[in-house]
């Protein structure tokens, strides 16, 4: 999956979970539950939505690592590198 494939998959469980967002103008920096006022179950199921998508199961203490694009980015990236490094190949590029 491509860094804009990851970052649409991502949009798209955020506007799934709330649909009146407004994807196209959230800061990537902005924590989601500021920009789009997420209470915590709205939250919890952007990130079980996320995990349905992806096909992963993401650890609870990892969910703070989601809560702005540029954060979710960053750790599915890191995900990657993890997994590549396991593997024993070079890391994705992104």
């Amino acid at each position: 999956m491509t860094q804009d494939e990851l970052k649409q998959t991502i949009l798209d469980a955020l506007t799934q979970v709330a649909p009146e967002i407004d994807a196209g103008v959230l800061d990537p920096d902005v924590n989601f539950r500021d920009q789009a006022e997420l209470d915590s179950v709205d939250y919890l199921n952007f990130v079980l939505e996320l995990e349905r998508r992806l096909g992963l199961h993401i650890p609870e203490q990892d969910y703070p690592g989601l809560s702005c694009l540029n954060g979710a980015l960053g750790y599915f990236a890191g995900l990657r590198r993890s997994e590549a490094q396991r593997a024993g190949g070079p890391a994705p590029s992104t």
